[in-house]
């Protein structure tokens, strides 16, 4: 079993978000763009009883917050998993045939209800019990979570439940603790005993007090029942040897990162090796915090591992994370716009401008695409990047479009901005991309044409060798195809980038390569100048 989609309303900063996940997910986003909310959604999904104020979407208690999750695969082993045959019974009796299901939790009566093809199950008594044991396990890891919330021994976390499944086996089986068990009954119920005996006496003592004020013949015994083994745990702890064996909760915040998801990493381990026990799903907040990006890839790694039968979402500002491709790997980009949060799939076309933004958004701290096309705005990197993705995903990968100012969130559209871009590019001392960067430049304006006879005469090379591209108008909207043209008056500034988006996704391929062939024929530059990639 495992979770095909989540739709998540009103939550926070979200509006409306419908993500389709895969084993392993990961949410990339900018600081304060909703990426937490997402996952705390799910956690409210879980665990919820009640919705504050400041959970609503803008904080209006009217919008009712909807976290809607959609299972699928369900086998028959994940419901003979079930600890109880009524739970299975219960779990049979919902899907009949089908090997989906689907479940709505609302606010304000935080109550849930589930669905079968469409088809409103209601909510029938002990139904939720059922479902509860049923669904993936969640493990939450945010970035408040300290070491000792999960190092220590307690029923429902991860070394608690691991523990809990591993001692159930070795200990009720172990000859020691058999051993152990019988000499305990001996010691405090066996009436030869010498502990029994004065456990009694004190009895007595007090049935003597108690018999004063009740005086029916009211008896008092004290009993001292077997330990569980998880009696026997109360006192569990995790200590490390780096030199100095000292507490793990005392060892520095790296440290203390890495010991908390190697404990889930090897629970998971464990659980894939047992009869029992449902799926589980780890939501880790900031995967990569405190980590040195060797332990970054190697957690990845144990991560991946996890996915051959569980499901992990983590958000993250690591390149580390995200570069590396993997066939149950998905990665989302979170972006908030408006106040508002919106996720969205990416695919490999657009992979190259996640870690382009994760680095910092600057070419020297690029990991090395073939090559770049620099444009003037961000209308411009918005509707080539929309006909690359639509059209060209797999012949123009890895060229990297960047818009002057080589910020995402800055729009700089001018020659000097364009300047400024290439030199690190092409003019620092190590100029890589000298003779292979492509600029796409608009028509300069009257005002514009001094700075551009400047700029030629100042890389002149760049003209010889066809570096540059420059449109027969002064902006991309005159220059878009019959149809989709706009003059400058017939556009807002703040409507620009939106429309060259809608423009993007609207044009056909043979409109784009016959109508904007200057735009075509640099993207044809850049891919034959490129470096070659194996």
């Amino acid at each position: 079993m495992r979770i095909s989609k989540i739709i998540v309303e009103n939550y926070r900063s979200i509006e409306r978000v419908e993500v389709i996940p895969e084993n392993f997910s990961i949410f990339v986003g900018q600081n304060n763009h909703g990426k937490t909310n997402f996952f705390e959604a799910i956690e409210w999904f879980y665990n919820a009883k009640s919705s504050k104020e400041d959970e609503h979407f803008q904080r209006e208690t009217s919008n009712t917050i909807s976290v809607e999750i959609l299972f699928e695969d369900v086998q028959e082993s994940d419901i003979n998993k079930l600890k109880t045959e009524g739970n299975k019974t219960k779990i049979r009796t919902m899907l009949g045939t089908n090997t989906s299901f689907s479940i709505i939790k609302k606010s304000p009566d935080n109550k849930r209800s589930y669905f079968v093809n469409e088809e409103d199950k209601g909510n029938p008594s002990g139904l939720d019990t059922a479902i509860n044991e049923f669904l993936p396990k969640l493990e939450y890891v945010d970035t408040k979570l300290r070491l000792d919330d999960v190092s220590k021994y307690k029923d429902k976390n991860p070394i608690g439940t691991m523990l809990s499944g591993v001692l159930t086996t070795i200990i009720e089986n172990s000859q020691d603790y058999i051993n152990f068990k019988v000499t305990f009954s001996k010691l405090f119920d066996s009436e030869e005993s010498e502990v029994r005996q004065e456990l009694n006496k004190l009895g007595a003592k007090v049935e003597i007090y108690l018999q004063k004020q009740f005086p029916d013949g009211t008896k008092v015994k004290f009993t001292v029942n077997s330990p569980e083994f998880t009696d026997l745990l109360k006192n569990f702890e995790t200590t490390v040897d780096d030199g100095v064996e000292t507490k793990a909760e005392d060892k520095g915040d790296g440290m203390q990162r890495a010991i908390m998801l190697s404990i889930i990493q090897a629970f998971a381990d464990y659980r894939k090796e047992q009869t029992g026990g449902g799926t589980f799903l780890f939501l880790i907040d900031e995967a990569e915090l405190h980590l040195h990006p060797s332990a970054q890839r190697a957690l990845k790694k144990a991560l991946l591992d996890i996915c051959s039968t569980d499901q992990v979402f983590i958000n993250t500002h690591s390149s580390v994370l995200v570069v590396d491709n993997h066939e149950l790997q998905k990665i989302f980009k979170v972006e908030k716009e408006n106040k508002i949060t919106n996720i969205t799939g990416v695919g490999d076309a657009e992979k190259i401008d996640i870690i382009f933004d994760l680095l910092g958004g600057s070419p020297s701290d690029l990991l090395l695409p073939r090559n770049f096309i620099i444009v003037e705005g961000r209308s411009e990197f918005v509707f080539i990047n929309t006909v690359i993705k639509r059209f060209y995903a797999e012949k123009y990968r890895g060229i990297k479009i960047i818009f002057a100012g080589g910020d995402l969130d800055q729009q700089e559209p001018s020659l000097l901005a364009v300047h400024k871009l290439f030199v690190p590019l092409a003019g620092s001392d190590n100029p890589i991309y000298k003779e292979e960067a492509i600029m796409l430049i608009d028509k300069p304006n009257s005002e514009q044409q001094t700075k551009y006879n400047s700029f030629k005469s100042g890389y002149p090379y760049l003209f010889t060798n066809n570096q540059v591209f420059e449109l027969t108008s002064e902006t991309l909207e005159e220059y878009y195809p019959n149809g989709y043209k706009k003059t400058k008056n017939e556009i807002q500034v703040d409507k620009k980038v939106s429309y060259a988006e809608e423009v993007g996704n609207k044009i056909t391929q043979a409109q784009f390569e016959s109508e904007m062939k200057i735009i075509h024929d640099a993207l044809e530059a850049a891919n034959t100048k490129g470096f070659n990639v194996q």
